[in-house]
């Protein structure tokens, strides 16, 4: 083409987003400070009771200045000010996520560019157009575009091919193909044409396109809460109620134990408010709504975008995949290899049959069949006479080819074919048919069979190319524990090559939308989680039934409105890295959890103690960390419990490894790197916190 593809690309490829980006954290900063708003707050309960606790050690500190407070000011005043802190960093956790998508989708809003359109009148190359601009158009109209300019809306092409520069979108630099006649046909508004014209078809209304979308998937603080998440934040809210009423009893106990004992003081509110907010957990509450926000950002990392945070989750518990053949596990564009004569006849006999019988097919695998024809025989196309009859491929015939010079030409499966040269009289059928036949499907490829009018004269050799390195993904996903199935529409002799070669688990041949339906309903019955990847209209009801459901970016406009999760880069095994992240935000969550109820068993020994410890001296013995004073125990342990929120937002951001590995060694190994690690850090971090207040208390 005589263009530098990576330098037309890359000024338009999505660039990796740090958090640490000024662009990010100064805005996230001040979002922190509006998220301090109660109203705001109310939909993180935990964090809530931990503002209001803020309020009364603030209230308590302006007391203590008037001397109306036990407590000294220093004191309340640095417990007040760290309890407002351990809120500020949960809401900077939150506002940090929200900011990478805030960011990704200022970045798409740029793509945006109000642009021109040639609305035609009829779908047809020079047919008449008028001018308009993109936010005039509406679903069904037809646009023509050409080299050089911007795609206007989503569509699919009706008429034409082109290259498309999709860097916009998808952030690859090499450009691709889309075209009329197949699965790849979808278009999307911002794109660029790099090459050819092309008639799209506008699918969508202003405000409804593909990157309009994306702007508010991508946006955080429209992300739904998932069942998993709901469910935590119940448990959450249960444990702090419970820590909430234990706090509340032990001031009265202490005024009784004074009384009763006479010697000591009562638990004054600081120290209760303090108690109470260290036992809550704050840390896995703080960092809950990033988890989820995080997650959904990874996935677009990886050009993936989701519908919603439950089909991210259900990601992480599917153990069935049924992926559809053609341009998912193969590239999708079969191409024509060979002419393998029968009978009598020839293989120059049989090209020139297959070139006239596909001059009219517009498929990839009818233009293979006359480049093949052209570059291996030398055979140059004649133009056809104005009354030659086009017979388009159906379904119904399996069959295409062109009426011309009072013959009939076609091509298609071998038994249809068969049964068209039974209707027009003929009974000769070559004997050797039937072992071509089945030896082309046996190795994976498509057998086409070519007649002229009731003369059978061989078959066309289309072969299906599996995508590269599919083998290993698919190995990855088994050891993931995901049953791998194979659905094509093709014999089973060939779906068999395939599959062997691909290296799936399973597969279903001859299928029908119906079939594909059924399946999935009989793995979800017998209680299985099922993903599906496709690309092709007839792929939408079994995406639409499928508990995950990915569509190709480059399929149709029904496949991608059935899906709930859709792949920029059109890769099927992208499914992988989908169920990683699933099962990352699972992990990070139960895992982030386990360190935060761990945390609660340091802190027992650091501010128990220091809080009853004038009442009953003997507590002393439990203050193993050896703390310097009461007022340093407690205020160590809440300093602690705030400054560890900013130290694990990264980890909730970036989520924790995923190891493939059976459940049980899973449970075991986190509950060792997390659950022990939970006990031991606060207690080397609350030692540390308290010999640096010392030398100042």
């Amino acid at each position: 083409m005589g263009l530098d593809e990576d330098t037309i690309m890359s000024k338009h490829a999505p660039q990796p987003i740090s958090i640490f980006d000024p662009r990010i954290m100064r805005p996230a900063l001040v979002d922190a400070f509006r998220k301090l708003d109660p109203r705001a707050l109310w939909r993180n309960p935990v964090m809530l009771a931990v503002e209001i606790s803020s309020f009364i050690t603030l209230i308590t500190f302006v007391m203590s200045l008037t001397g109306a407070s036990r407590e000294p000011a220093w004191f309340t005043g640095l417990v007040s000010l760290w309890l407002w802190l351990t809120v500020i960093f949960s809401t900077f956790a939150e506002a940090l996520a929200e900011g990478r998508g805030k960011a990704r989708a200022a970045s798409l809003r740029k793509s945006r560019t109000e642009v021109t359109a040639r609305r035609l009148n009829k779908p047809e190359f020079g047919s008449p157009c008028e001018v308009v601009s993109a936010t005039e158009l509406r679903k069904g109209d037809c646009i023509l575009v050409e080299a050089g300019e911007l795609i206007a809306g989503d569509g699919d092409v009706v008429a034409g091919a082109a290259l498309v520069n999709e860097a916009a979108v998808t952030g690859e630099s090499a450009p691709v193909v889309r075209e009329s006649g197949g699965d790849r046909s979808a278009v999307t508004g911002g794109t660029k044409v790099i090459a050819n014209s092309i008639i799209v078809r506008i699918s969508t209304n202003p405000g409804e396109t593909f990157i309009d979308r994306m702007i508010s998937l991508i946006e955080g603080a429209k992300r739904r809460k998932t069942p998993n998440e709901v469910a935590l934040e119940v448990l959450l809210i249960a444990l702090t109620f419970v820590f909430l009423l234990v706090v509340a009893n032990m001031s009265p106990l202490s005024v009784y134990s004074v009384k009763a004992s006479g010697q000591g003081t009562p638990v004054s509110l600081t120290i209760l408010v303090a108690l109470f907010v260290c036992l809550a957990p704050t840390t896995i509450a703080a960092l809950l709504p990033a988890i989820g926000i995080a997650g959904m950002d990874r996935l677009f990392q990886k050009n993936v975008i989701a519908l919603s945070g439950r089909a991210i989750e259900a990601a992480g518990d599917v153990n069935v995949l049924l992926l559809d053949k053609t341009g998912t596990i193969t590239l999708g564009n079969r191409e024509a290899v060979a002419f393998v004569p029968v009978g009598e006849h020839g293989e120059q006999e049989l090209a020139e049959a297959a070139l006239t019988a596909s001059l009219t097919d517009e498929t990839p695998e009818g233009r293979s069949v006359v480049a093949l024809a052209k570059e291996k025989y030398g055979l140059k196309p004649e133009a056809h006479p104005a009354d030659a009859e086009n017979v388009p491929f159906s379904a119904d015939t399996r069959l295409s080819g062109v009426n011309v010079w009072g013959k009939k030409y076609r091509k298609g499966a071998a038994d249809s074919v068969t049964a068209f040269v039974r209707d027009l009289g003929g009974k000769a059928i070559p004997a050797d048919l039937a072992g071509v036949v089945d030896r082309i499907a046996r190795a994976g490829a498509t057998p086409l069979v070519v007649c002229r009018d009731a003369e059978i004269l061989g078959v066309i050799n289309l072969k299906d190319i599996v995508k590269g390195g599919i083998q290993e993904r698919f190995q990855q996903l088994r050891q993931m524990g995901i049953r791998t199935v194979m659905i094509t529409g093709d014999n089973p002799l060939t779906a068999a090559a395939i599959a062997a070669e691909a290296q799936v688990d399973d597969f279903l041949a001859q299928a029908k939308p119906e079939e594909k339906l059924r399946l999935i309903r009989e793995n979800q019955e017998a209680g299985y989680m099922v993903a599906m990847t496709g690309d092709g209209t007839n792929d939408a009801p079994a995406l639409a039934q499928a508990d995950v459901a990915v569509a190709m970016n480059t399929g149709t406009q029904p496949a991608r409105e059935a899906a709930n999760i859709i792949d920029l880069d059109s890769n099927p095994t992208k499914l992988l890295d989908i169920v990683e992240i699933g099962k990352q935000i699972l992990m990070t969550r139960g895992n982030l959890t386990t360190f935060s109820i761990s945390n609660d068993v340091a802190k027992y020994f650091a501010i128990i103690p220091a809080a009853l410890i004038s009442i009953y001296p003997q507590l002393n013995a439990l203050n193993i960390m050896r703390l310097a004073s009461p007022h340093s125990a407690i205020l160590s342990a809440v300093i602690f419990n705030a400054i560890i929120i900013p130290l694990l937002v990264p980890l909730a951001l970036r989520g924790t490894r995923y190891r493939p590995m059976p459940a049980q060694k899973l449970l075991v190994y986190n509950l060792l790197v997390y659950g022990l690690g939970g006990i031991i850090v606060p207690f080397v971090g609350i030692k540390g916190i308290d010999l640096f207040l010392g030398q100042f208390i």
